[in-house]
């Protein structure tokens, strides 16, 4: 066995075949626009039952996410509030779209998610939006569900 073969846990084997049907694919979003310089940042973010998670806000850079447990409420500007179960994704193009929404949709349990969210030089990853810009864009919001 050679050094290589013995580094990569090959035992002077090719890999498996599994590669070819490992991955699924999740989510495929176009056009997204990453500005120059960006950095990335992957988070994990838990919030406990009924945590109507952060205000409204911003991203600098698009952001890619994943629901690994419960469920969020999510709702960005100019569209209708959603949840997004366990399994499923979201994306997000960030600069001046609001996130209105990203809290735990469940009252009883957890909710877990990844996100990936590109991070344009000098900016926060999240930028809260005031009460009065909110008031000022009211007109940009989805209809809001009757109980």
């Amino acid at each position: 066995m050679s050094g290589k073969d013995a580094a990569h846990g090959h035992g002077g084997q090719y890999p498996s075949e599994g590669w070819k049907t490992a991955a699924t694919m999740l989510q495929d979003t176009a056009p997204i626009t990453i500005p120059e310089g960006a950095s990335a940042m992957t988070i994990h973010v838990e919030w406990k039952p009924g945590d109507t998670g952060t205000p409204p806000h911003r991203h600098s850079g698009p952001a890619f996410g994943y629901v690994i447990e419960g469920a969020v409420r999510f709702e960005l500007e100019g569209e209708p509030e959603r949840v997004i179960e366990a399994g499923g994704t979201f994306w997000e193009p960030g600069g001046d779209v609001i996130h209105y929404q990203d809290g735990n949709a469940l009252a009883d349990t957890r909710t877990r998610f990844v996100v990936t969210t590109m991070c344009a030089p000098g900016k926060p990853m999240l930028e809260l939006v005031s009460e009065r810009e909110l008031a000022e864009l009211a007109q940009l919001r989805a209809p809001r569900p009757t109980d």
